[in-house]
């Protein structure tokens, strides 16, 4: 029996829903999944096995114009996923300029590789639509269509699942023949510190407003596991001290809200009772500084 693998890369707009359609495609929550623009800041992968075939999805920070250091390395992994893709999906959803960010769509435009279209969230038609849901479906498909002529275009809405068996089938169908690249029983290729800083950050996003969330970062200073639990000691760090402030909360209360929601949720991400321990620490304007986003994770090479 002839065995199938490739990587399938995720692209798009910021909030299009790329990292909600990475977690239904993979079956576990590997990116975070928010509200807020910008979550994904990483390339991050989720690899989907069968006996016959190895699915490498790869979830990337949505495409933006960067305005500081930190954008620019996000911007980069996007770009990357452009090189070394077997298949790309290019997600967009039924609320977004078809020509938002034209400079990456015309490199989308000139690829060789096969691309699929998805127009995601089509859950949320409008009521009461002029020639009926059919009709404004059809005009925005009409529309991606002058733009991408070569895509395969398939509506979906990840959040609920419409749509995604049959990309899977679709996806599966266009892998070329391969042995498989990673372990059978590997979900992702980051480690598990790598997911204890998403958790805690996505935490953050939830419970912070305005500049907060995207002012921090987290980094995991000690990670101890035994076979019961796992002791972690992460530090949260901010660019002022005015956002320190605003972090800890008046008497604490704000962080150890977002610890013990971190909590929480890694205990049900690694399947054990987790000690999490965290502090608050400055670093001024990390988001500019190459050799703090390097440190941090952040270069595409």
């Amino acid at each position: 029996m002839t065995h199938k693998a490739g990587f399938v890369n995720i692209v798009g707009n910021p909030n299009v829903g790329k990292s909600t359609l990475m977690n239904q495609l993979v079956g576990e929550r590997i990116s975070i999944a928010t509200f807020k623009a910008q979550t994904t800041r990483h390339r991050i992968m989720g690899i989907v096995n069968t006996p016959e075939m190895q699915i490498v999805f790869s979830d990337t920070p949505g495409v933006l114009k960067p305005n500081y250091k930190l954008q620019e390395s996000m911007l980069a992994f996007s770009e990357s996923a452009l090189q070394d893709a077997d298949v790309l999906l290019y997600v967009t959803d039924v609320v977004e300029n078809p020509e938002k960010n034209m400079d990456f769509l015309e490199k989308v435009q000139k690829m060789e590789i096969p691309v699929i279209l998805l127009i995601n969230k089509i859950d949320m038609a409008p009521s009461g639509t002029e020639g009926g849901t059919d009709n404004w479906l059809s005009s925005i498909v009409e529309k991606w269509h002058g733009l991408l002529p070569k895509a395969e275009i398939l509506p979906i809405s990840a959040k609920n699942k419409f749509g995604t068996d049959m990309l899977l089938k679709r996806i599966q169908e266009l892998l070329p023949e391969s042995p498989a690249y990673f372990d059978k029983d590997q979900l992702t290729d980051k480690p598990a510190r790598f997911f204890v800083s998403e958790i805690i950050r996505e935490k953050i996003l939830l419970y912070y407003d305005k500049e907060i969330p995207y002012a921090v970062e987290v980094r995991v200073e000690q990670f101890k596991e035994t076979q019961k639990s796992i002791h972690i000691n992460a530090v949260i760090y901010v660019e002022r001290e005015s956002q320190k402030g605003i972090v800890i909360g008046h008497q604490g209360v704000a962080l150890k809200k977002v610890s013990t929601e971190a909590r929480k949720a890694l205990e049900k991400f690694f399947g054990k009772t987790v000690y999490l321990e965290t502090f608050v620490k400055v670093d001024k304007d990390w988001r500019s500084s190459q050799r703090e986003l390097d440190s941090f994770g952040y270069n595409p090479e």
